[in-house]
């Protein structure tokens, strides 16, 4: 799974960010921006050995990934609802769900739904529809 971001000039710092994370930084170069999103993901995951890795893309776009898909699904999930300003009971009521827990081992990392489930639990923290797109898989060399 991976999340598209942005990457551009702002006077003399690269400014950086993932919209659907949340998550904003720079660095004084480019390559410097892109260890500092890493580095920001990585810390809001609080998760031993999760790693973030960044795929430079073309222009401003690039995206980041992590081979701990349940990790990187549990982060999404608790950044939407947090910004939201739902606790794990609303968001298990908002999926009609019976238990907390039927929402809550996703955003621990438990559990790594499917694209149709992830589509539905980000439904139900975003209120709507949410658009998930496979990735470009544009890379600089």
């Amino acid at each position: 799974m991976r999340f598209v971001g942005r990457v551009f000039k702002v006077g003399r710092h690269w400014a950086i960010e993932v919209p659907i994370l949340g998550v904003v930084t720079q660095g004084r170069t480019r390559k410097d921006a892109f260890a500092m999103i890493a580095d920001a993901i990585e810390a809001l995951a609080n998760q031993e050995k999760f790693r973030v890795e960044v795929f430079p893309g073309v222009g401003e776009y690039f995206e980041v990934g992590s081979p701990q898909v349940a990790g990187l699904t549990a982060l999404l999930l608790r950044r939407q609802r947090v910004r939201r300003g739902l606790t794990l009971a609303e968001a298990a009521r908002r999926l009609g769900a019976r238990s907390l827990n039927s929402y809550a081992r996703y955003e621990q990392g438990r559990s790594v739904p499917s694209i149709a489930r992830l589509n539905e639990l980000l439904a139900a923290v975003t209120g709507g529809e949410f658009v998930l797109a496979e990735s470009r898989g544009r890379q600089v060399a």
